[in-house]
């Protein structure tokens, strides 16, 4: 929607700065227990950090021996409550981890493994336990020297998708979400903060808060000293994680964990039925966080990583894609940037007037968790005592429950996308099974008034129609191509070199603009 120069007088509880996980769970949480909320996201939801993911959500295996026992339990944790909110965008995911002798000693790991099993309860997934890869399904695609390993547990996440999921949830119970929308200034004032937001077409809004949340991720310091005027006491340690695509590798539904000669590991995970993905690497950042993207070095690092084990060499020149992210971590005095904490902080600040939090460090996997804690830390200073609510909540579309009401789990989905693909039978399968893992039951949403292929509109593309686009739009601040192409699905894998071109066409043809707004 287009905007104009104007301020918005109501007062909210909270203007939070940055619209990647941390933000939108925040801005979630707090529209719950009833707070006002206004959130801005200078680019796209999830254009950064929370869409360059390794699209896990995990413990944190490798963590064990850096002895962050309290992390990984409460990843743990989260693990469980994460995949019962939303069946439709996080999924269980069995790993394999190869094992020789040049690797840590088979024991050692077996013991990490009864770690990771017993830190936190499991309710849905699996235990760990030894394979024997000549006759496991995952020991067809690894070279004949790789004869034993283990298998364990976590889960994967559409991580894109699942911050356009909070940022809805918290629209839908009041907050304002605004996108490319940059916080160019805040001043604070006793009782409140006064913020200047400017909109991507030039506009300008002036908000006023009663609290302040700094969750821009890799940008937080920067918008403390330019934007607040605050002097910066936390330093984050920026490291950039990048990932490659490569056609299948492999015909199961298992991943793989690689141990590496340098302590690191990579995983090679089943990614859009047609790929593999493979990452990640950790390399100190000094660049411009505007600009990331993978080198070619790392690229040559990732596929020398996963030639290691594979039959198949993985070369440079079978890479389809690449993504970069990098992540802000909490400085520590780890030399090696994989050993840096993926723990995070929350700093509470009311020195000289209004309350200021700030988010440092953090991991997807505990978005639900830092959120809870810190709404758990601003709600009584603005009056506001009511507990957290996201530990049984859905994420819209994850309202998906099994045999009984009472019964909501991934182990579910299945069942219910064939009884999708039953009661949308003019739709071809394929499509319906898309549009399930997309949008869970928010499907009957995108499909309302609509009884056959024509009344879904223009193909714009191959399998996207215009009804799915419009729904975007409308409802998940998608604004451009990539949007809908890169984060709101990852469709642009699956389309030839000219179909993002394709689909912005269409957006401007039918009076799309990339404009941030209100969705």
């Amino acid at each position: 929607m287009g905007l104009s120069d104007h301020s918005l007088v109501r007062p909210y509880d909270l203007l939070v700065v940055g619209g990647g996980v941390n933000g939108a769970g925040i801005a979630r949480d707090a529209a719950g227990r009833g707070m006002s909320v206004v959130l801005a996201e200078k680019d796209d939801l999830a254009s950064h950090t929370s869409s360059a993911s390794t699209k896990l959500i995990h413990g944190g295996l490798r963590y064990l021996e850096h002895y962050e026992f309290s992390l990984v339990r409460k990843a743990l944790h989260e693990r469980e409550v994460l995949l019962q909110s939303a069946p439709h965008i996080m999924w269980p995911l069995r790993f394999i981890m190869p094992h020789d002798r040049t690797q840590r000693p088979a024991w050692l790991i077996r013991c990490g493994l009864f770690l990771y099993d017993h830190l936190a309860s499991r309710r849905v997934l699996p235990g760990s336990n030894g394979v024997a890869l000549t006759r496991h399904p995952a020991g067809m695609a690894l070279k004949k020297d790789y004869v034993r390993g283990f298998e364990y547990s976590d889960g994967w996440v559409d991580d894109a998708r699942l911050v356009a999921l909070c940022a809805l949830d918290a629209a839908e119970r009041g907050a304002t979400i605004f996108t490319r929308t940059q916080c160019t200034q805040v001043r604070r004032h006793a009782s409140h903060w006064e913020g200047t937001l400017k909109h991507a077409g030039g506009q300008t809004t002036t908000v006023q808060a009663r609290a302040l949340v700094n969750a821009a991720g890799p940008w937080a310091t920067q918008f403390l000293s330019s934007a607040a005027n605050q002097p910066g006491t936390q330093h984050l340690r920026l490291i950039k994680g990048s990932h490659i695509v490569v056609p299948r590798l492999f015909d199961h539904p298992y991943a793989y964990i690689f141990q590496n000669p340098d302590q690191r590991i990579v995983f090679a995970i089943p990614y859009e039925h047609d790929f593999t993905l493979i990452g990640t690497t950790d390399v100190d950042y000094h660049g411009d966080i505007d600009k990331v993207a993978i080198q070619p070095d790392e690229i040559d690092y990732l596929c020398a990583a996963a030639s290691r084990y594979f039959k198949q060499a993985v070369t440079p020149e079978q890479v389809v894609w690449t993504y970069a992210g990098v992540r802000p971590l909490l400085e520590d005095t780890s030399t090696r940037a994989a050993e840096v904490t993926r723990d995070y902080r929350l700093s509470l600040d009311q020195d000289g007037g209004a309350p200021l939090l700030s988010v440092f460090g953090g991991k997807i996997t505990t978005f639900r968790k830092l959120a809870e804690e810190a709404l758990d830390q601003l709600g009584p200073l603005l009056g506001n005592h009511a507990p957290g609510w996201t530990h049984q909540a859905c994420l819209p579309g994850g309202d998906i429950h099994g045999p009984t009401p009472d019964v909501r789990s991934v182990t579910a989905f299945d069942a219910y996308v064939r009884q999708l693909q039953s009661q949308y039978s003019w739709l071809p399968p394929k499509l319906v099974a898309r549009y399930a893992r997309a949008y869970g039951t928010r499907i009957h949403q995108l499909l309302r008034n609509r009884s056959s292929v024509t009344q879904l509109g223009d193909e714009v593309a191959s399998g996207l129609y215009a009804a799915e686009i419009e729904y975007l739009v409308a409802h998940e601040w998608a604004r451009t191509a990539a949007d809908i192409l890169w984060r709101r699905s990852k469709l642009g894998l699956h389309l030839p070199p000219d179909g993002e071109a394709v689909v912005a066409e269409w957006l401007a043809h039918h009076g799309f603009t990339n404009q941030g707004g209100i969705a």
